[in-house]
């Protein structure tokens, strides 16, 4: 391949379609809500109702993006190609799960939760803005406000539960 060939092609393959997107960011909540929904039984009682809470949160955004795909009136869009976001791959190894054990630490849950969390952020916040205005872009900001609301309150909740003594 030529040099002018090479950096066409280098261009290209740092392109994806939002429907491809659609489809990580459904596995990558899908995931985090069955992931949330095994550990809330095995958590200690201190943060069992963040982890249920958590399950929920995700179970939304996972309705909300096999909604949104199945929608007609939004397939022209979900075919636009747009820049893959550098934090591509933090979001995608998001999707391989760790194994806290039968009796997971707090501590190991809230860590696993906030680098999701933050996984989250960067990927919806770096999506909107690579995504031309309109309700794509809406939806991806909004998205990025949620995963930086979770995100604010779980340091809350680690800092009071690491460095306090508990919730």
């Amino acid at each position: 391949m030529s040099e002018g060939n090479r950096s066409s092609y280098d261009r290209l393959k740092q392109k994806t379609s939002l429907k491809e997107i659609l489809a990580v960011a459904t596995e990558f909540e899908r995931t985090a809500r069955d992931f949330y929904t095994d550990l809330a039984p095995k958590v200690s009682k201190n943060i069992r109702y963040l982890v249920e809470e958590l399950a929920e949160e995700e179970q939304q955004h996972y309705d909300l993006f096999t909604r949104l795909a199945q929608n007609p009136d939004i397939m022209e869009l979900i075919q636009a190609e747009v820049e893959t976001p550098a934090s591509n791959g933090r979001f995608s190894d998001c999707i391989l799960l760790p194994d806290l054990g039968d009796q997971p630490d707090d501590q190991a849950v809230l860590q696993y939760a906030l680098a999701r969390e933050h996984a989250a952020m960067e990927q919806y916040q770096a999506l909107a803005d690579s995504t031309a205005p309109g309700p794509i872009r809406d939806l991806f900001r909004f998205l990025a406000n949620e995963e930086t609301k979770h995100k604010n309150e779980l340091e809350r909740i680690y800092y009071e539960t690491v460095h306090s003594g508990g919730v």
